[in-house]
């Protein structure tokens, strides 16, 4: 226990200093240049990126033009739909199977007249 105290007086005699240092201009804005820089990569993408704000209006234009094209082939699917429904054997049309005959086989009365032509399509 003498010891302690004897160790005691010996520290309290040399007292303790911590270093000081002055803080640097440039550590202070260590931080701050980080996160601006951070700011400056988000707000760049968010204008020009992919996806950004400038980049909006081509998406937008290819939106329309795709919704343009679905609407086309909707339309031509259910042209289709309705043609394949008189070719069922549930709902054989006469006429029909006369023309898909005359279509694939390419015949036609002597005493009538056929007249060629393509429509929009592509299809006879």
């Amino acid at each position: 226990m003498i010891d302690d105290i004897e160790y005691l007086r010996r520290v309290s005699a040399f007292p303790m200093y911590t270093r000081q240092r002055k803080k640097s201009f440039l550590r202070r804005l260590i931080l701050p240049g980080v996160l601006a820089a951070l700011l400056l990569y988000f707000a760049l993408h968010a204008l020009s990126g992919d996806y950004g704000l400038i980049a909006r209006g081509r998406l937008e234009t290819d939106a329309h033009a795709l919704e343009t094209k679905l609407a086309a082939l909707k339309a031509k699917r259910e042209k289709l739909e309705r043609r394949v429904v008189l070719l069922r054997p549930e709902s054989l049309d006469p006429d029909m199977i006369d023309e898909r005959a005359r279509d694939s086989l390419n015949l036609a009365h002597p005493d009538e007249i056929v007249i060629l032509r393509n429509d929009r399509d592509g299809t006879k």
